[in-house]
């Protein structure tokens, strides 16, 4: 009996040595995959996030800068197509009515963003570029300049700053000349488009 106990006593004792050297061993993987979480904490909140971040701030200003490229050249299109008014308030209105769907889009329609409408003939002598003026009444064929010019000034990329406490990045102006195709009147008809 005394020999049953003996061997069962040791069979515990080397089980329970083991146990301990196990214990260890997985304590030393436990503080390893540990570390490496702590790793992965820094790297993502130092690097991959930033990262991450700068992109999506990249992508939203190309995409505002692209659609307030196309806004300008839709504005210039319908200023070159309608008639001409010497304030561009038929321009601007439609413009504000029509802005593209971005980040920031309330700037345009606000009037925070300026929208500029200037016409221009040409002089006959020199053949340069000057400001169009006309004394006939605004909707006739009276009054059709040469080149219309469509600018936006004044817009400062806002989205995503705010956030960050970060001051807005200024864009710079953009522009469109067109050339005026038909001033909104009919070759057939007295009648001009507003």
């Amino acid at each position: 009996m005394r020999f049953r106990q003996a061997v069962y006593n040791s069979r515990s004792l080397w089980s329970r040595l083991s146990n301990i050297f196990r214990f260890r061993r997985m304590r030393g993987k436990a503080a390893r995959r540990g570390a490496v979480a702590v790793e992965y904490a820094l790297v993502y909140a130092g690097i991959i996030l930033p990262l991450t971040s700068m992109i999506i701030f990249t992508a939203e200003l190309l995409w505002v800068w692209n659609s307030a490229v196309d806004y300008t050249n839709d504005g210039a299109r319908y200023a070159s197509t309608h008639c001409w008014q010497p304030d561009g308030a038929n321009v601007v209105t439609r413009m504000r009515e029509n802005t593209p769907i971005m980040f920031d889009r309330q700037q345009f329609i606000d009037g925070q963003a300026e929208i500029e409408v200037r016409y221009f003939s040409r002089n006959a002598e020199s053949g340069e570029l000057e400001d169009f003026s006309c004394d006939g009444s605004e909707c006739s064929r009276e009054c059709i300049p040469d080149t219309v010019r469509v600018r936006i000034s004044g817009y400062e990329f806002r989205a995503f700053m705010s956030y960050l406490g970060l001051p807005p990045v200024p864009i710079p102006d953009f522009q469109t000349s067109l050339p005026i195709e038909s001033a909104g009147c009919s070759p057939d008809s007295e009648e001009c488009l507003p």
